[in-house]
């Protein structure tokens, strides 16, 4: 059985032709369920040695935290049960009219499942934790559920909205997406972020860029459009 812990950045932008913003990032982390605590246990550390206790995000990356979210990204690497996996879209390229529907929200969630998909391993279990936001279609969840399971020799046995400041590892999520987006959309706002990117890119000796699908601790899918 294994936990997935899910985030999106800039989905708003996806298929806005007039965003600032290059590309969005859908990520998560997947972990054996008999990992989670030890992962959440080792997060509390960090916690409470830094003095840290509102939401881990990448928005709150600062200089006063710079060495907390430093330790945590040494952690998720350091951490084997821990995988991290996301989708890069260019958002400009998405065709929400042709292929979507001219639906936005139908075109986020097929982003979704190409996240996901493609990483349900032979005939294990699966229950799926996305950060909750309000859809105007009250079954999208129930239906990317239902899909991943037609598709898959895997079982998704669970994917539910959670509130992410519950949420430990999907706050990891997003600091780690959060790199891969500032990487991405070159931003150079902030010396902090800029630090956390670096190091992210030490720990996997290259440049944060799209990698193998057989690339298993951090992997970037750029889907082509």
């Amino acid at each position: 059985m294994y936990h997935v812990y899910c985030d999106e950045s800039r989905p708003e932008a996806i298929g806005n032709q007039n965003s600032i913003d290059k590309y969005a990032v859908i990520g998560g982390i997947w972990v054996s369920k008999n990992d989670v605590n030890k992962a959440k246990k080792e997060i509390k550390k960090l916690r409470d040695q830094y003095n840290v206790y509102g939401e881990i995000k990448w928005n709150n990356v600062s200089p006063s935290k710079m060495e907390f979210y430093k330790e945590l990204v040494k952690l998720f690497f350091e951490l084997g049960s821990l995988r991290f996996r996301c989708i890069v879209i260019d958002v400009i390229k998405v065709d929400l009219e042709r292929y979507h529907n001219s639906d936005h929200e139908l075109g986020f969630y097929k982003f979704y499942y190409q996240l996901l998909y493609h990483w349900l391993d032979g005939q294990e279990q699966y229950s799926i934790f996305v950060d909750y936001k309000k859809n105007k279609e009250h079954t999208r969840l129930t239906d990317l559920k239902s899909i991943l399971n037609k598709s898959s020799l895997s079982e998704v046995i669970n994917l539910q909205a959670v509130e992410s400041k519950q949420t430990e590892l999907i706050q990891l999520t997003d600091v780690l997406m959060g790199a891969v987006g500032y990487k991405y959309n070159n931003y150079e706002t902030s010396a902090a972020k800029k630090s956390i990117v670096e190091l992210v890119e030490e720990k996997l000796g290259h440049a944060i860029k799209p990698t193998a699908k057989i690339q298993r601790k951090f992997n970037v899918f750029e889907i082509k459009l």
